[in-house]
């Protein structure tokens, strides 16, 4: 061993239970368990707002600790830094444990003696845990390039922060298949913001995650077929990296650019750009901010000199790379203003016109002609664009498709493409004389029909408006334990002006917001008048006083004026329907990880159903009211349809409601209990099992019903053919999937009373109950007939064809 091994080896810092076996003993009371965060000074306080509290460090370059913003907010991380008299010097984060959930001083880091190491918050709130118990941990150690590593009693790596990457890869790690890079949000908020970088089969690709929920690419580079790329001393994959001097790490930055960085004289300087080569400073999302056009790096606005269909402007002219914004914002309630603003020799990120399928890359409705294109997205108040692209080669054809993102445009003479940017059209006058006309012709038919009956229909108005304000006021103000109350500017202040959409149902919009303190939150913005009213004082009351961890908490409402607004925390990896139905094949869910998520889904709704003060029957369960956290836990989200139920009631009458293929049989008898949520549960299990949709046109006619299929499977004793076949992970589980299957069939008895209460499902998952024998495989045919009459609209809802699963009664929210 040379000098500098020695030097490393004497102050590194281990947490070693020393001759700890498999047999559990409890390790020696002089080594330390638990650290707590506590108030940390430095030498260099003043200079620098980012303190590292640190448990282990080993020289020269790294450490391992709470590194806090001005002890306010902190991490458990690993830096990268460049030791001196003073000890820890210009330390880079280069891994933490809980991005998405800072802890404050006083937290409590614990290698537990069942050995899980476990960070809690101040208050005691779980934070993030390896989750390592039973798994004979014997010490906590950081080597020499960077990993923090729990080990056995072998000496064998038992977890490894390598294999939890953030947003930083350091020389030695690896990516190995399905891991991914994801950005912060900006360079002072460490949650996860939109860019990833992913290694997928035989690819290396970064992309941009948008509105609408579909990932984008703006980089991609092949792989040379290993199971892992790694970043080795000189190179990573194609990329070739300058040889390490002292100290170097790899980080994707929030703007999406992948640089390297190596301590340099006193300060740490990017030392290579590793995708701006292949892509220019042009083929980044924003590499001039929304609606920014960017040409040879430079930054400027869309024909800010066209007045006749709307003008754009920089949002601060200084930073230009900041993007446009349009001067008179789009109108949805004004399409007949909308235009668009031509754009040739004009490319988007991600796009390219020769050949392209452009329908597999952006999971979009691709079309041909481009004024069936403008027409579509005139009628889409979520479009913002139309991406048309010549046929330039001799098999290509011309094509569009809508933008509903309006990140950075390119100009390229050599493009072949054009974009259509929607602008809202100015209302012109026809001028002061015709201006002048009609006020001297309203005043004189004011006059002579007199101003007392609009003066009296005024005051009415107006009162009743209040009036109705302050019923609802009233409503809300009868609410116990209600969440916080936010102003509706407020609001949009936190969302950016509603920029930011997350989706859209039938109830209104959901917009990505960031709360005063960095937190990501989701707002959800009704639209609508009477039921959304309803829906606002349901969804409040429902869930503004329980929490429960499989459950989206309420962080709180604005209820102001005509604005209903509601806020949740923010779930990062969105709505379960987007990671089951192989839209995105590397995105994906193993059967460990979709197992979890239907145990999760069980215990949110046994929790509603007999755990809270009143019972409360969701009535709308369905993929994309599962919204998944950092973690993939899974939380029930969307109680616009609850219904708040006593506990001495058993049933009770309910017109139809919920969303089709999702609806027990017996909402045609319109007498319910809450084993209509257990239904519900059913099918969510057998399209996570299956990774396909309940009702699946693009299947052959007789498939195309996933309930009458496993009808049918169930007969022949086939069901292993059902399980996800694109998914090599659920194949492999076979087995363990149909035992599921079974358990899905028993929640989808046609007989509500035969199906089993979401606390039993839990026991069954937790294996203390087995699942009942002699089942109905018919599934969707109700036992009775409808006791209430049926009104036209609910009939007509109702597709003859397809029984309880074409209907139409309620969209995603």
């Amino acid at each position: 061993m040379d000098q500098h091994s020695l030097c490393c080896g004497a102050i590194l810092l281990l947490l070693v239970f020393a001759s700890l076996s498999s047999s559990s003993r409890i390790p020696d009371a002089n080594i330390s368990t638990s650290w707590i965060n506590t108030p940390y000074s430095s030498p260099n306080m003043n200079r620098t707002k980012f303190l590292l509290n640190p448990i282990l460090s080993i020289c020269p370059h790294f450490a391992c600790g709470f590194y806090c913003e001005a002890q306010t907010a902190c991490l458990l991380a690993v830096v990268i830094h460049k030791r001196s008299s003073f000890g820890i010097f210009k330390p880079q984060l280069v891994w933490s444990a809980n991005r998405n959930h800072p802890v404050k001083l006083n937290a409590t880091l614990q290698l537990t003696r069942d050995g899980d190491l476990v960070l809690a918050d101040a208050d005691g709130t779980f934070v993030w845990s390896t989750n390592t118990s039973g798994k004979s941990v014997s010490g906590l150690n950081l080597t020499e390039d960077g990993n923090l590593v729990l080990f056995d009693g072998s000496n064998t790596t038992v977890w490894q922060s390598f294999d939890h990457p953030t947003d930083s890869l350091l020389v030695g790690q690896t990516l190995v298949l399905g891991q991914k890079l994801i950005a912060n949000i900006s360079p002072s908020n460490w949650s996860q913001g939109l860019y990833s970088l992913l290694f997928t089969r035989n690819l290396l690709r970064a992309y941009v995650e948008t509105n609408y929920n579909v990932p984008t690419t703006y980089f991609q580079n092949g792989t040379r077929g290993e199971r892992y790329i790694k970043y080795e001393n000189g190179s990573f994959n194609w990329f070739t990296i300058p040889f390490v001097q002292v100290a170097q790490f790899m980080r994707l930055e929030s703007d999406g650019r992948l640089k390297v960085y190596e301590f340099t004289g006193y300060d740490w300087a990017v030392v290579v750009e590793l995708m701006t080569e292949a892509i220019g400073e042009c083929g980044y999302p924003m590499a001039c901010g929304k609606y920014g056009i960017c040409s040879n790096g430079q930054c400027s606005c869309p024909d800010e000199a066209n007045s006749e269909v709307g003008t754009f402007r920089q949002r601060n002219y200084r930073q230009p790379n900041l993007g446009c914004s349009p001067v008179t914002p789009i109108s949805c309630d004004q399409s007949q203003y909308h235009s668009f603003l031509e754009l040739k020799d004009t490319s988007y990120f991600g796009f390219y016109p020769i050949n392209h399928d452009y329908g597999n890359a952006s999971g979009l409705d691709v079309k041909t002609d481009v004024e069936d294109c403008k027409k579509s997205c005139v009628s889409n108040c979520s479009c913002k664009a139309v991406f048309y692209s010549y046929a330039v080669a001799p098999n290509s054809k011309p094509g569009c498709l809508l933008l509903f993102e309006a990140f950075s445009f390119g100009f390229d003479r050599y493009t072949m493409s054009t974009i259509f940017l929607k602008v809202q059209k100015p209302v012109i006058s026809n001028g002061w004389k015709s201006r002048y006309n009609i006020i001297i012709l309203g005043s004189s038919l004011l006059a002579l029909f007199g101003v007392l009956p609009w003066v009296l229909y005024r005051f009415f108005i107006i009162r009743n408006k209040r009036q109705s304000e302050e019923d609802d006021e009233f409503s809300l103000v009868q609410v116990s334990g209600l969440p916080t109350r936010f102003s509706y500017e407020d609001l949009k202040s936190m969302t950016n002006s509603f920029t930011n959409k997350l989706g859209e149902g039938g109830f209104g919009s959901v917009f990505l917001g960031m709360s005063i303190d960095g937190t990501k939150i989701a707002v959800k913005r009704l639209d609508g008048f009477g039921q959304v009213k309803k829906s606002f004082l349901a969804e409040v009351q429902t869930i503004g006083s329980i929490h429960h961890v499989n459950l989206v908490r309420l962080i709180g409402f604005c209820a102001e004026n005509s604005n209903r607004l509601l806020v949740y925390e923010y779930m990062s990896n969105g709505s379960l329907d987007r990671w089951i139905f192989k839209r995105h094949q590397e995105l994906t869910l193993g059967w460990e990880s979709r197992r979890k998520i239907i145990v999760d889904i069980a215990k949110g709704l046994a929790y509603l159903h007999e755990e809270c003060r009143q019972k409360i029957y969701h009535l709308d369960i369905k993929p994309q009211n599962i919204l998944l956290d950092e973690n993939f836990e899974a939380k029930v989200s969307d109680f616009g349809l609850a219904k708040l139920i006593d506990k001495d009631q058993s049933q009770v009458v309910a017109t139809m409601r919920g969303t089709p293929g999702y609806m027990a049989p017996e909402w045609l008898s319109s007498i319910i209990t809450e084993k209509v949520d257990v239904y519900s549960f059913g099918v969510v299990v057998l399209e996570i099992l299956c990774g396909r949709k309940n009702l699946d046109r693009s299947q052959p006619e007789e498939e195309m019903h996933l309930l009458r299929l496993f009808e049918r499977k169930g007969e022949e004793g086939q069901l292993l053919d059902m399980v996800d076949k694109y998914n090599a992970d659920m194949q492999l589980h076979g087995a363990e999937v149909v035992e599921m299957m079974k358990l899905a069939m028993w929640c989808l008895q046609s007989d509500y009373r035969r199906r089993p209460s979401m606390t039993v499902v839990v026991q069954v998952m937790e294996g203390l109950v087995s699942v009942q024998d002699n089942l109905d495989y018919n599934f969707i045919n109700a036992p009775a007939r409808r006791t209430m009459a049926a009104t036209d609209e609910d009939m007509d809802a109702i597709d003859d064809g397809t029984p309880l699963i074409a209907s139409v009664l309620s969209g995603p929210r």
